[in-house]
């Protein structure tokens, strides 16, 4: 007897090797998978306010509108997007591969000492920061800090040339100089940034009662771009400076002294009220866009 019946739907065919490979790496390096495309997208929106920011650090200005016409007067649009996007989104995402892999392995170590799982309590709900979570931030981010200005000191000097439209034309002593006042710069002010976003996730979750909370993410990026900078401007001044020096001597002109770094002195804070603006900015569009990818890519990747 022959049956009208159709044949039973197939089910779902299983990823074949190959497409399970490619599975396997994306979810491996979502967090430098997150970090560039988040990088290039935040990094557009607000690098004007970086070009303005690096303009009156480095120039005399009436003010942040003198510098902006100033800068629009003679260079039109494009004076506000003079910048290495391949090397901006590469610092970046080297910065943060570092500092999650030595997150994981400090929390690690504290948890083979002390028998405290840091993840684990950060990751649950209705926890706060503690002692140890701080600590581990905070050093994690500054491993990442200490690191990163091997491979960003030659690029930010090139960058704040093309900022400041003048040649580039390096000297030994100058790489040796900037990136030793950067690497001060980026241990201590990488190590609160991302103690502040871990912390501050961590408590906007806990008190909006909600582990996926959107708006403790913008807010945590948002603060610690605000108060990592507002630290460690007076350093990232100096380094603007000695770096536009370096530049100008190279090609025989007179320069100032090499530059102090000092707290409190009206000088070295000229362009801090734009920096901070931009890096609310930047910040809070960036660990939105981080976070939604990362999780995006562990969820379906």
């Amino acid at each position: 007897m022959t049956s009208n019946s159709s044949p039973p739907a197939k089910q779902n065919a299983a990823p074949a090797p190959r497409e399970k490979s490619r599975q396997s790496l994306t979810k491996r390096y979502r967090t430098e998978i997150a970090a560039s495309s988040s990088s290039v997208f935040s990094t557009l929106v607000a690098f004007p306010l970086d070009s303005v920011k690096t303009r009156m650090q480095t120039y005399q200005y009436r003010g942040f509108l003198d510098c902006v016409k100033q800068t629009y007067k003679k260079e039109s649009l494009g004076g506000f997007f003079r910048a290495p996007m391949a090397s901006i989104t590469l610092v970046r995402t080297v910065s943060f591969s570092i500092y999650q892999r030595a997150k994981y392995a400090y929390a690690a170590w504290v948890k083979k000492n002390t028998g405290f799982d840091i993840l684990r309590h950060v990751n649950k709900q209705g926890n706060y920061p503690n002692m140890y979570s701080i600590a581990c931030f905070g050093a994690a981010g500054a491993t990442a800090g200490a690191v990163i200005p091997v491979l960003a000191c030659p690029f930010e000097l090139s960058k704040l040339s093309s900022q400041v439209a003048v040649l580039l034309a390096e000297r030994g002593g100058a790489k040796k100089q900037s990136a030793a006042i950067a690497q001060m710069r980026d241990t201590i002010g990488t190590g609160i940034y991302f103690m502040v976003y871990e912390s501050g996730k961590q408590l906007g979750t806990t008190f909006a009662g909600d582990g996926s909370n959107k708006l403790a993410v913008v807010a945590a990026g948002g603060s610690c771009g605000l108060i990592s900078w507002a630290i460690i401007y007076p350093i990232d001044s100096a380094k603007s400076i000695y770096q536009r020096n370096s530049l100008l001597y190279a090609r025989g002109e007179k320069v100032e002294p090499a530059p102090k770094i000092t707290f409190f002195k009206r000088d070295m804070y000229r362009g801090l009220a734009v920096s901070m603006s931009r890096s609310c900015v930047v910040n809070a569009i960036f660990f939105s866009s981080f976070e939604f990818i990362k999780k995006h890519i562990k969820d379906n990747g």
